[in-house]
């Protein structure tokens, strides 16, 4: 018996901890158009006008939150229902931090939306016949998909961030790897390659083979090589390598163009004195509050029906976990903003080039959250800094040694392998070799292998499949 309780709360919780995780990890201008959605489809929302809300709003600027209490009481015992527990604070609303026409001046001249890869797949997802929890399910996967088509975390991370068995994460991610573009959602080049053969009805060949079990092993070896490692004649491992070029490593290249999509920072850092303030850029985001006629409807609960009474229960409720979430998500971007700058005190003061490393690990410790928290906080948001826009993920990276000392952020060697690699002549690209020796040329120590780890990071193949002719 305790088991099918503890089975039926979980159902009943686990949607609402998936939307408040998506919330967390949307950018404000996505922000923007859930709360209107909920402002449409909630009556007992209602934006406060803007004048308004500078009327209402305290000079402390008080937190925007409409304290709500929960009913007493089981749901057939609405009649009983405590209606005093639901008034409201007549000047509880969103209050901003700066005027809109700043706001609207600092952000001026940014691209206009297009359709996103998220976007696309969120309409494919549409057209599923899944339940309310699969497809809540697959929203939070495609969240986390990124612009080149991979997915950028993993089903455990998953599992464990939305507290469902990762065999519901895992079936649901195989249902959007099946989405246009082929090969998207996939963990990793290998997966990515497999999808898009599958596709083909090419399980099982000799070029499907090859990528299965000797991907990584493509840039140290010949066409000769491979026919004896797979035992085949040369000529039928020439027509495979040329199967394996004619995929696309990155599924969803060319076709939804990140540039299209507007960037408008979440968080602006300004600086007074020796100090450094964030705040969060509410200018996009509505003010809320209670529908005074309901408000009146409430206080007047012994004479509203019992339907009535249990609708307008069920709306606050939703209007208590938004307006909650909301708070939620912008106190937890400030507060790993906050940890970021006081690490990165010297390239808020002197700019990039004194970015040192840093690991989410070391944030999620000085914050007390999970890693996976600060992922969602650092992925797909923006900072308005002194020094121009940046992704808040931009400020982790972890260090590679240098030759005349001190250590070189992983993201600038990663960023060094990228131009090696857009240098290189088509017809005859440079292996991970010959990378390798070029970066410690100029003084960067790493192995070997990290090459390879970090040219696949990066999503670059290996050097026989970008070979141009």
């Amino acid at each position: 018996m305790k088991l099918e309780l503890r089975l039926g709360l979980r159902q009943t919780l686990a949607p609402q901890l998936i939307q408040s995780l998506k919330m967390l990890q949307m950018p404000v201008l996505k922000l923007e158009q859930t709360i209107r959605h909920e402002l449409a489809t909630n009556p007992l929302l209602e934006e406060v006008e803007e004048l308004e809300a500078e009327d209402t709003a305290s000079d402390d600027e008080k937190e925007s939150e409409v304290e709500i209490a929960e009913a007493s009481g089981e749901d057939d015992a609405g009649d009983d229902m405590d209606w005093d527990k639901y008034l409201f604070d007549d000047e509880e609303g969103y209050k901003v931090r700066e005027p809109r026409e700043q706001v609207e001046e600092r952000f001026e001249g940014m691209a206009a939306g297009a359709t996103t890869l998220s976007g696309h797949l969120i309409e494919q997802l549409s057209l599923l016949k899944v339940s309310e929890e699969e497809h809540l399910i697959g929203e939070y996967i495609i969240g986390n998909i990124a612009p080149d088509g991979y997915l950028t975390i993993s089903v455990p991370e998953m599992s464990e961030e939305l507290g469902i068995e990762s065999s519901k994460i895992e079936a649901m991610l195989v249902m959007i790897q099946r989405f246009d573009p082929t090969g998207v959602g996939a963990r990793d080049l290998r997966e990515s390659l497999l999808i898009q053969m599958k596709e083909k009805g090419m399980e099982g060949t000799l070029a499907w083979r090859i990528v299965d079990e000797h991907l990584n092993e493509l840039d140290r070896k010949s066409i000769l090589q491979i026919s004896r490692m797979m035992g085949v004649p040369p000529e039928r491992a020439q027509q495979a390598m040329e199967v394996i070029r004619s995929l696309s490593p990155t599924p969803a290249y060319g076709r939804f163009d990140p540039g299209a999509i507007p960037v408008v920072p979440d968080l602006t850092v300004d600086r007074f004195g020796d100090e450094y303030l964030v705040f969060h850029n509410d200018n996009y985001i509505p003010r809320l509050r209670i529908n005074a006629n309901y408000r009146n409807l409430i206080r007047r609960g012994s004479n509203s029906s019992k339907d009535t009474k249990q609708y307008v229960r069920q709306k606050l409720e939703q209007a208590r976990w938004l307006l909650n979430s909301i708070n939620q998500r912008r106190n937890t971007m400030i507060r790993v903003m906050e940890a970021i700058i006081a690490r990165q005190k010297e390239f808020f003061e002197k700019g990039p080039a004194f970015l040192k490393p840093l690991i989410m690990e070391e944030i999620a410790q000085a914050v007390s959250m999970n890693v996976a928290t600060i992922s969602r906080v650092s992925s797909g948001k923006y900072v308005q800094t002194p020094f121009g826009v940046y992704e808040i993920k931009y400020f982790f990276n972890s260090g590679i040694a240098k030759a005349e000392g001190g250590d070189m952020s992983k993201r600038s060697v990663k960023r060094r392998l990228e131009e090696i690699i857009k240098s290189e002549p088509p017809e005859k690209p440079f292996s991970d070799q010959v990378i390798f020796r070029r970066l410690n040329d100029e003084g960067i120590r790493l192995a070997r292998r990290t090459v390879t780890k970090y040219r696949e990071e990066l999503k670059i193949p290996p050097a026989r499949l970008r070979k141009r002719v």
